[in-house]
């Protein structure tokens, strides 16, 4: 099997390109980047290390895609994963990269009867609906209500069954017109593709920064004894994500790629969950215990554009049609993170502290 996976430098490209490469040497993965992001030259070396196949190219360019050749299965992680891309400033490279370079994606599997396994976002969904659903305050941490008034919001989190009519951020919008361009491919040409919904993803290789990447961010700044802040809704801290661990994505397209059929033409939420949710207060108690360290953390209370008060994934449809649900604890991918950064210190203390 030849397997294409964009973004193939990126914290998800190459964790899922060695994880594949390990797991069946007999194929041949390739891995497809423009390296736009910092860090992703510590990747190459892992990639050329594990005898992947790395193409310089750039999803925005069609013919780029010439240079790859024929293949059977194409991975869609490229992304500019920022919440923020484009709400403070031009908004093109986030349009140009998720929305066209997807359709560039779209197009090339067609030329080459590839199956697509499109990573998407929780972030599709509309974040009014989200932010103005019943809460619960608790003493660390907020929680949904177990009364909602809006389908497709319990306490369980969010689910596929939301309204999808609103705003969501131009990195939302640009995944979810992904997603709308994918659905009629299959209708029209069919295109033989699914698309995964994925939460906040975390792990060893994820570059951390503040609208990106928390649990690497939150475990680097108590690593090296820097201040953090805790933004919006007070700056209390008490605002939470679900944390899907890297390890359990992986899985996941392992078996979106050997039993395809089961996935074909449909969409599904993929989270960490209700029993893998935290607060920002609850991931500096637990940065605590695993570094044995404690910095200064202030508040700051001005919210940002789009932000959300509580984001869980309910992965109740996927959990009972496929029988996939995460297998790691939040605390195996902060703990994670930590032996990375331990691990690694050298390479990644300009890039994370």
């Amino acid at each position: 099997m030849r397997i294409l996976i964009t973004g193939g430098a990126g914290f998800v490209g190459t964790s899922l390109c060695i994880f594949l490469k390990n797991t069946y040497p007999e194929y041949e993965i390739i891995a497809f980047d423009n390296l736009k992001r910092r860090g992703s030259e510590l990747n190459l070396l892992d990639l050329k290390d594990n005898n992947i196949k790395f193409l310089h190219g750039d999803i925005r360019n069609i013919e780029d895609f010439e240079i790859i050749g024929d293949y059977d299965v194409l991975v869609e992680a490229s992304a500019e994963p920022s919440v923020l891309a484009g709400l403070d400033s031009n908004p093109d490279y986030v349009v140009n990269n998720n929305f066209l370079g997807s359709l560039n994606c779209i197009k090339n599997c067609l030329k080459n009867n590839a199956k697509l396994i499109f990573l998407s976002t929780s972030r599709v969904y509309p974040f009014d609906k989200i932010e103005n659903s019943n809460f619960i305050e608790e003493q660390d941490r907020y929680n949904f209500s177990e009364h909602q008034n809006e389908t497709g919001i319990s306490r369980l989190g969010v689910s596929e069954a939301l309204n999808m009519q609103g705003a969501r951020s131009f990195y939302g919008v640009t995944k979810y017109a992904s997603e709308l361009f994918i659905q009629e491919y299959i209708k029209f040409y069919q295109l033989q593709a699914t698309i995964t919904r994925f939460g906040v993803i975390a792990g060893p290789r994820q570059m951390g920064k503040t609208d990106q990447g928390v649990v690497t961010l939150w475990m680097a700044k108590h690593f090296w004894k820097q201040s953090l802040k805790y933004i919006g809704y007070g700056g209390l801290g008490k605002q939470v994500r679900d944390i899907l661990h890297i390890n359990d994505l992986m899985n996941l397209i392992d078996l979106q790629i050997h039993d395809f059929d089961k996935f074909n033409g449909k969409i599904y939420n993929a989270g960490g969950g209700l029993e893998n949710s935290l607060s920002l207060r609850q991931m500096t108690e637990l940065c605590e215990n695993i570094s044995g360290n404690k910095i200064n953390v202030v508040g700051e209370n001005s919210n940002r554009p789009a932000d959300l008060k509580v984001f869980i994934t309910d992965n109740t449809k996927i959990k009972n049609e496929i029988g996939w649900y995460p297998k790691k604890t939040s605390n195996d991918v902060f703990t994670d993170v930590y032996l990375w950064i331990c691990k690694n210190e050298s390479k990644l203390k300009n890039i994370l502290s």
